[in-house]
C-alpha cells in the first residue's frame, strides 16, 4: 500500500507521520500520479503549524513531479505515461502516489529532468508571476529581492540576469551571498551586519528602487518601505518572519507607495494561464538561462527533518523529498 506523510494535529515537525494510504482509481477529470520527487516549500510549515488552517487529519504539500499511471473519464490532454508536475490542487503531495485533478497537471518537456522540474513547479512559477505579472519587469530596472539564496531566490537571481535586471538581494550569511552572486545577483546585502535601506540607497545613488519583493514580512517591512522610490511598489509575497500589519498612511508618508499581497491562484488560473507561465519558465531552462537542482534531499520518511532544517534557516536553494 502506498505511503504518505499526514498530520492529525497542528504543531512542530514531530506531528508529521508516514502512514499507509488508500489511493484508488482516478474518477472523472482525475489522474493518478506516481511521484518521483516532492518539493518542500515554506508554506508547508504554515499549514503544519495551523497558521493556514486545514481540516484534520490531512496530508501536506502542493508541489511534486512524477508519472501519470492512470486517467479518469473525460481527461483528454494528459495520458498514462506522461511525465508531469504540479503546484496547485489539494494538499497531499508528500506521498508516494495520489489521485489529482488532471487540470492542474503540467506536462514536463523533454530536456527538463525530474530533479530540475521538482525545484521549479512552485518556486519557478512563483518567480514567473512575481517578475512577469505582479510587477512586470522589462529590463534595465534595479530591484530589491529579499531571501535571494532561498528556493525561489536563486531562480529569481537567474531570471533577473536573463532579462537584464540588476538585482540587489538580501541574505543572512556570507555563504548565501556567494550562492546568490553565483546565480546572477548583482549586489548582496548580508542582513546580520548591514543596514538594508542604507545599502540600497548607496547602491542606487540615493534613488532607491521601483519595486521590492519581500517574502520575509514583519522583520523586513520597514527596510523595504525605506528602500523604495516615490510611488514605488512593495510586493509582499510571503511572511516567513511573521505577518505584516501596516497603517496605510505610512504608504503616503513614505512616497505614495503601492502595496500588493499576491497569491499564485489568482495568476495561474485558469489552466491556460498556468500553461503559458510554464512555457516561459521551461523555455528559459531549455535555453540554458535558468539552471536548478535540489540543494537538499531527504527521504519521504524524513519530512520532519526537512522542516526542521528549513525553519532553522540551515538550507539554501530548493529542498526535495524522495518517495
Amino acid at each position: 500500500m502506498p505511503k504518505a506523510v499526514r498530520f492529525h494535529r497542528t504543531g512542530g515537525p514531530e506531528v508529521l507521520q508516514l502512514e499507509p494510504v488508500e489511493v484508488g482509481e482516478p474518477g472523472p477529470g482525475e489522474a493518478r500520479v506516481r511521484h518521483s520527487l516532492v518539493a518542500v516549500n515554506f508554506i508547508d510549515i504554515y499549514f503544519r503549524t495551523g497558521r493556514y488552517p486545514l481540516p484534520l487529519p490531512n496530508g501536506l504539500g502542493s508541489d511534486a513531479v512524477g508519472v501519470v499511471e492512470a486517467i479518469g473519464a473525460g481527461v483528454t490532454d494528459i495520458r498514462a505515461g506522461d511525465r508531469v508536475g504540479y503546484l496547485l490542487g489539494p494538499q497531499g503531495a508528500y506521498a508516494e502516489a495520489r489521485v489529482m485533478p488532471a487540470e492542474v497537471l503540467i506536462k514536463l518537456p523533454e530536456g527538463v529532468s525530474d530533479s530540475t522540474a521538482a525545484t521549479l513547479m512552485m518556486k519557478g512559477m512563483t518567480a514567473q508571476y512575481l517578475f512577469r505579472q505582479v510587477y512586470p519587469l522589462k529590463g534595465g530596472e534595479t530591484i530589491l529581492y529579499h531571501a535571494a539564496a532561498g528556493g525561489v531566490g536563486l531562480i529569481a537571481c537567474q531570471w533577473a540576469r536573463a532579462i537584464g535586471v540588476t538585482m540587489i538581494g538580501t541574505v543572512s550569511t556570507d555563504e548565501k551571498a556567494e550562492a546568490a552572486k553565483a546565480h546572477g545577483c548583482a549586489h548582496t546585502i548580508v542582513t546580520s551586519r548591514e543596514d538594508i535601506a542604507s545599502r540600497v540607497r548607496e547602491i542606487t545613488g540615493g534613488k532607491g528602487v521601483p519595486v521590492v519583493y519581500d517574502s520575509v514580512g514583519k522583520d523586513t517591512l520597514q527596510a523595504s518601505l525605506d528602500s523604495l522610490q516615490v510611488r514605488g511598489t512593495l510586493v509582499n509575497n510571503g511572511t516567513t518572519s511573521g505577518p505584516v500589519t501596516i497603517d496605510t498612511t505610512l504608504l503616503a508618508v513614505k512616497g505614495s507607495l503601492w502595496l500588493t499581497r499576491p497569491a499564485m491562484i489568482h495568476y495561474a488560473t485558469p489552466r491556460a494561464s498556468m500553461l503559458k507561465m510554464a512555457e516561459e519558465l521551461f523555455g528559459l531552462v531549455l535555453a540554458g538561462k535558468i539552471k536548478s537542482e535540489p540543494s537538499q534531499t531527504f527521504a519521504l520518511a524524513e519530512a520532519a527533518e526537512a522542516h526542521r532544517a528549513l525553519e532553522a534557516r540551515k538550507t539554501f536553494g530548493a529542498t526535495v523529498l524522495v518517495p
